[in-house]
């Protein structure tokens, strides 16, 4: 049973190479044992116990060292499969964005498939999170790993946990951008550094955060929206509001609009590093225009 599950998660490079080397291996025992019988000619104790080692010694070097180049040269990431940079579908998940959570929304509606890698250090640090005594990290971590078995029940999802970890690099980030330069895979990530590190190294980035704020409805100076105002502004008069997304919409001349539902007008809209902010000014009703064209 071990055999057969060790031998479908192998990856094709690995399978021909251990086999090539197998072989090659069987055959060089054979010579072996050919030409000491030839030379020596002797029928010893001693000579068939050496017999025995290259019997067993050779064939497992070929193995291990044609598995090594067949993983190196034809390609495949070990024991998480094919992952060479022809498997352009295969993406790394960090750890903030399992914790995050919104990339199993996505997996859920089929904008997000292939294969996802979870490398074994994300999981030690989602499960030293889970076993943190501060309760908030608790509870985050235990979402995270939740997340995670969520996503691994998807159809159409292949999630494999990467056993391969870079010891001579500490910080985890840079661990995720050195598998995905070796293996050819995207980053699926919110976290902003990460980000960074990684476009700089010349690694694909998939920021959820990113994708939210693309999606987020198009509004227009001069277009009237109808919100409710939650609170009173920074400035004097301002009242706050928020669209179904989170946007901050302020406006003018709004704090005695606070608790209640009502039209404004979009003069300008500000994006900025940590997000966008709509700036509006409350949307006169027609019967007070009425009244001012009829007193004028």
């Amino acid at each position: 049973m071990a055999g057969e599950y060790a031998l479908q998660r192998a990856s094709f490079g690995v399978i021909v190479g251990g086999t090539a080397g197998l072989i090659v291996g069987l055959l060089l025992t054979g010579l072996v044992e050919w030409v000491g019988s030839a030379v020596f000619d002797v029928e010893t104790f001693l000579f068939h116990i050496g017999g025995l080692v290259f019997l067993l010694g050779l064939p497992y070097l070929g193995l291990s060292l044609g598995a090594r180049f067949g993983r190196e040269k034809l390609g495949g990431g070990g024991p998480s499969g094919d992952l060479s940079p022809a498997g352009s579908s295969v993406k790394i998940l960090d750890t903030s964005v399992i914790i995050d959570g919104r990339v199993a929304d996505l997996c859920e509606t089929g904008f997000l498939e292939g294969t996802f890698l979870v490398p074994q250090f994300i999981l030690q640090e989602l499960q030293h999170i889970a076993d943190s005594s501060d309760s908030l990290k608790r509870v985050r971590g235990r979402r995270g790993l939740d997340i995670l078995n969520k996503i691994q029940k998807m159809a159409g999802i292949d999630v494999r946990i990467v056993e391969e970890d870079f010891p001579h690099v500490k910080e985890v980030d840079s661990k995720i951008v050195v598998l995905a330069k070796k293996i050819g895979a995207k980053v699926i990530t919110n976290d902003l550094n990460l980000n960074k590190v990684a476009e700089l190294q010349g690694v694909r980035v998939l920021n959820i955060n990113e994708l939210c704020n693309a999606l987020r409805p198009v509004v227009l100076p001069g277009e009237t929206i109808r919100v409710f105002v939650l609170k009173e502004g920074k400035e004097a008069g301002q009242g706050v509001a928020y669209l179904d997304d989170g946007t901050m919409i302020v406006v003018d001349n709004a704090k005695r609009c606070i608790g209640r539902n009502v039209d404004v007008i979009v003069t300008s809209v500000l994006q900025t590093t940590a997000g966008r902010m709509i700036f509006t000014r409350l949307k006169e009703e027609p019967e007070r225009e009425e009244v001012a064209v009829v007193r004028g």
